[in-house]
């Protein structure tokens, strides 16, 4: 794909600087453990989430926006620092939103009460934003062309890693009481202190008028309000997966938090392997919108086989192919708003493509918690044809 701007001359993003000091891996491995905290966020909690609902008797129909409850301040956290970035500086951006979700995230663990593990799920939502705007924006800037489609498949590999890691962390304490599976969340302190100690400074410098609205044409462009509408769509399918599927497991065969966690954990390891390895292979093969509608069709698949197994085995087989289908999609998303972005704007735009995933994944149980009340299972064959559907329209676009 190409640019459908021409890149200003005067106006540029802040770039990195030369890093004699500090070896370039180890730049990437503190952006990659910062971006596994910000998606472990709501992985933390899912294989306990059954475990909640219990205590605090919530209904089936809402019970979801206690995990989803962070992607609403993630958007608006997203959008705020993505602009932000070029007046403090992106490293600066992710270093505050470590600390805030290290500090916020723990103390869900001392909550008492629902709308006090409720607010604590919003304010690491923000802090999330922060680091999933300050990260993004950090890698989008190293990379060009097909080396950013590499490494963004590399970033949501790592990404995919932690949402396997964490779900099964997060069930294994979850074993001995569910207040323990936030803990994990104070990890957000010593990824604070690396990204401190390791990432280069970038100068500071006044954010522009211009700049916002350039952006603000961007995205009045039907391409790229299609990329935002389908990004937000897959990540309101993502979370069906995290949200009813441990529910399902908990009515089926009474699973615990540690067999809900690797179940979560299985769909993030075939995320983690395309990503990683097969991402910008399918791209240069059948284009960006050839990647993304294999992807959803493979998501859709796997939805609908998740009524029929009730094998622990088969659903672990069912979320691996999930995973795959979900990591073709997300860094082929990423990589086309990059490409049909300036320089100038492409920090801002990636935040805002960060705050349409976070906000798919906020109104997911809106949509679908109804659907599960009321129908049960046929919340995946809903989402199922969502997907499909998605995919199929990508690949007549390609």
């Amino acid at each position: 794909m190409t640019t459908v701007y021409e890149k200003p001359v005067t106006a540029r993003l802040e770039r990195l600087p030369s890093l004699p000091s500090r070896p370039p891996w180890q730049v990437l491995a503190v952006l990659m453990l910062a971006g596994c905290l910000s998606s472990a966020a709501g992985a933390v909690v899912a294989p306990v989430f059954p475990d909640i609902v219990e205590q605090f008797g919530l209904s089936s129909r809402w019970a979801g926006v206690l995990v989803s409850a962070h992607t609403l301040t993630t958007a608006l956290a997203s959008l705020v620092f993505g602009l932000m970035a070029s007046r403090l500086g992106s490293v600066r951006i992710l270093t505050y939103g470590l600390l805030g979700y290290g500090i916020f995230g723990s103390l869900g663990a001392m909550a008492h009460g629902f709308w006090g593990i409720l607010l604590s799920r919003a304010l690491v939502g923000m802090a999330s934003g922060g680091i999933g705007a300050g990260s993004i924006g950090i890698l989008s800037n190293l990379y060009d062309g097909e080396a950013r489609t590499r490494m963004m498949g590399y970033a949501t590999s790592a990404l995919a890693t932690a949402t396997v890691i964490f779900p099964i962390l997060g069930g294994w304490l979850g074993l001995y009481h569910w207040r323990w599976a936030f803990v994990l969340y104070g990890l957000g302190l010593p990824a604070a202190l690396a990204s401190l100690w390791i990432l280069p400074r970038g100068r500071r410098r006044a954010a522009s008028l211009p700049q916002a609205q350039g952006i603000g044409t961007i995205i009045r462009q039907s391409r790229v309000l299609l990329l935002l509408l389908a990004l937000a769509t897959a990540s309101a399918i993502f979370y069906v997966v995290v949200v009813y599927a441990p529910l399902y497991l908990k009515q089926a065969i009474d699973a615990s938090s540690l067999l809900n966690g690797f179940v979560l954990a299985a769909r993030s390891v075939g995320a983690a392997v395309i990503a990683a390895v097969g991402a910008a292979k399918v791209s240069k093969r059948l284009g960006a919108g050839g990647a993304i509608a294999t992807g959803f069709l493979l998501m859709a698949i796997s939805l609908a086989t998740i009524p029929n197994v009730l094998s622990p085995l088969l659903m672990l087989l069912a979320g691996l192919l999930f995973g795959l289908g979900f990591g073709l999609v997300m860094p082929n998303f990423y990589s086309a708003l990059a490409e049909l972005s300036p320089d100038s704007q492409r920090s801002g735009l990636l935040a805002i493509g960060t705050g349409c995933a976070s906000l798919g994944q906020f109104i997911s149980p809106f949509i679908f918690g109804p659907v599960w009340a009321s129908a049960g299972t046929d919340v995946f064959y809903l989402a199922a044809v969502i997907a499909a559907t998605v995919g199929l329209l990508n690949w007549l676009r390609r």
